[in-house]
């Protein structure tokens, strides 16, 4: 799977928020500033060209499904990110973001706390 663009990203969670639908409805779903109808159009038939959605024609219009669920790109994306940004480690991404003041003390604690529940 290719990672998508910024574009592509914004027209997945779209399509994610709608779970299926036409154009219309995924450009109805979208945050402002809102893409024309003919660039989201765009955008749906290349996420279809790279595999991410199924159309199937409906009386005169094409209603898409997500073909990869939002979790699965969130580990696709966050792995690369991890392996490509922080030497493959999430020490290092946590570290990060402790050092840039993003992550509290408390929110550490917390995600402690996650880590001991799941043994």
């Amino acid at each position: 799977m290719d990672k998508l663009t910024p574009q592509e990203e914004d027209a997945m969670r779209a399509v994610w928020k709608t779970g299926e639908g036409n154009v219309k409805l995924f450009l109805e779903n979208m945050d402002d500033p809102k893409p024309p109808y003919t660039t989201l159009a765009s955008t749906i038939k290349n996420l279809e060209k790279k595999g991410l959605l199924v159309s199937q024609l409906v009386g005169n219009a094409y209603v898409y499904t997500p073909a990869i669920s939002e979790g699965d790109y969130k580990k696709f994306f966050m792995s690369g990110v991890v392996k490509n940004y922080f030497d493959n480690s999430y020490k290092e991404l946590v570290n990060f973001f402790v050092q840039q003041k993003k992550l509290s003390p408390k929110e550490l604690k917390d995600i402690i706390d996650l880590i001991e529940a799941k043994k």
